[in-house]
């Protein structure tokens, strides 16, 4: 096939798109556009987030924080997601939330959010990974393996957590062809997991359902086992609920950070983005519903914390439950790496930049792999590192959808005053006229999912944030790094890219 031809095809189209951004195609193009769904579905993880956080959203407002409190958080990370999309249609290249921050409202904009993007995806990979070991491992793998759980000290779970880490990180090496494979195959597991898990705890229930459980406030802060302090604000008790989730529908990043390897990437990516979110959003609600209902009651699904999971299996058939545990770790394994496949793209794109220290280092691609090697075992360590602190899972679930909301709204907003004027032409996704009041509402939505986050007992989550602003903002001003960053390839070549993406939509329509 010789130039000509190569060009006029999908992939030469979506070749011919990262050239007039300024960017060589060094990853491998290996990703369909259900890859590109199947590896933010994968990471979104409604048997991940949606267990793990849900002791967050039952001990805020019972069954009220369940049945109304989810749809509404669905409603704006739905919102939050349709305004990435758009943005991910016109400009879709790994890292894609730096580069649109930097496009769209300038480099200095665009640096704070790839590094809050980044610790965000970091805080994701350690945070997973911690569920990955409890409490699926302890609550359910390790009574089958004859493990008693009460023995498994630190130094236990500081092995098992680099354990499955350095292997997540040893399969992204080995290439995206084996990653999407997985994540093709976790993308089913959920569908599956998730239904026969819904169906067997209907089926075995204890006792008639009561569909009322589902739309009862009760205030249950302060409660033994709960996790809020004790208040007598219930919008504030309300809101807090809505953590469950925030944790859990986010990370949807990661199909833009994967545009670089997805075939017709200005057509799939915001397919993706947008798909993952619907999708989990509705099955996951269908999920803790059913969580809600098969409760011998809401006080003792409050009282047993995080072993409310153990509670409710334990009405199952031995076998099933064991058939559902082994199901479900291995559905959070690859969740986890989804989440490491996304942070390495994105440092792989930040040092592309010079972004980061040893960015030269960071920006190489295996030869033969064509992966970004030392981005994804720098990711890994750092991901391990960050489990190393005691209260790890409470700080780091907390923080890392306090960080990838803000990395969220940021380009959104950017891309409200943007629009009509330095961003004048989008991509075959297009919210027209409903885009900036999308974008307002995204705004608003993002940045009331990230108050969220940090409300006590996770405050800690809120100084981080501070400080890491403060530092970010020492750095870019104080010590200079505003002369140095030169930021991705915009100004000429941006203006190039607006022209090209007129061509290649047109091509990409015939093909399609």
């Amino acid at each position: 096939m010789n130039r000509d031809q190569h060009a006029a095809t999908p992939q030469g189209e979506d070749e011919k798109l990262l050239h007039s951004m300024g960017y060589a195609q060094e990853l491998s193009r290996r990703m369909s556009g259900f890859s590109n769904f199947a590896i933010s579905f994968s990471i979104i993880c409604i048997l991940a987030g949606g267990i793990t956080a849900f002791p967050a959203g039952l001990s805020a407002g019972g069954g009220a924080s369940i049945g109304i409190g989810w749809p509404v958080g669905a409603l704006f990370a739905s919102i939050v997601a349709a305004a990435m999309a758009q943005i991910a249609s016109s400009y879709p290249t790994a890292g894609g939330l730096y580069h649109w921050s930097s496009i769209l409202g300038g480099k200095g904009l665009g640096w704070v959010t790839a590094w809050i993007n980044l610790l965000g995806l970091i805080f994701v990979v350690a945070s997973v990974n911690f569920g990955v070991y409890d409490p699926f491992f302890k609550t359910l793998i390790a009574p089958l393996l004859g493990i008693n759980p009460d023995k498994l000290t630190w130094t236990e779970q500081t092995l098992f957590l680099a354990g499955i880490t350095i292997s997540q990180a040893w399969l992204n090496h080995l290439g995206i062809k084996i990653t999407t494979r997985l994540t093709d195959m976790s993308g089913y597991l959920i569908f599956v997991i998730a239904v026969v898990l819904t169906v067997s705890l209907l089926a075995y229930a204890p006792g008639p359902l009561d569909f009322s459980r589902l739309f009862t406030f009760s205030n249950f802060s302060g409660a033994d086992g709960g996790t809020w302090p004790k208040t007598d604000n219930s919008l504030l008790v309300f809101l807090s609920g809505l953590l469950l989730t925030v944790y859990t529908l986010t990370g949807y990043d990661a199909s833009a950070h994967t545009s670089e390897e997805t075939h017709q990437a200005a057509h799939n990516v915001p397919k993706g983005i947008l798909r993952s979110v619907l999708w989990s959003a509705l099955f996951g609600y269908i999920l803790i519903c059913t969580f809600v209902l098969v409760l011998p009651s809401m006080q003792a699904g409050v009282k047993a914390g995080m072993g409310f999971f153990d509670l409710l299996l334990g009405s199952l058939p031995p076998l099933l439950k064991a058939v559902l545990g082994i199901g479900i770790f291995l559905v959070n394994y690859l969740c986890g790496l989804a989440c490491l496949t996304s942070t390495s793209r994105m440092m792989y794109a930040f040092a592309r930049d010079g972004g980061l220290p040893f960015s030269h280092q960071l920006k190489q691609v295996h030869p033969v792999h064509r992966t970004p090697g030392l981005a994804i075992w720098v990711s890994a360590t750092l991901a391990i590192v960050a489990t190393l602190y005691g209260d790890a899972f409470t700080v780091l679930s907390a923080g890392s959808a306090v960080f990838l909301y803000i990395s969220y709204i940021i380009p959104v907003t950017a891309g409200m005053f943007a629009e009509g004027k330095t961003w004048t032409h989008k991509g075959p996704f297009s919210l027209g006229a409903a885009s900036k009041p999308i974008a307002l509402l995204a705004t608003i939505g993002g940045a009331v999912l990230a108050f969220v986050g940090v409300q006590p007992p996770n405050e800690k989550v809120l100084y981080l944030t501070i400080a890491l602003l403060l530092v970010l903002l020492f750095f870019w001003f104080v010590l200079g790094v505003r002369k140095q960053f030169k930021g991705p390839p915009i100004g000429e070549r941006i203006q190039k890219h607006q022209a090209h993406i007129r061509e290649i939509e047109s091509a990409l329509d015939k093909t399609t």
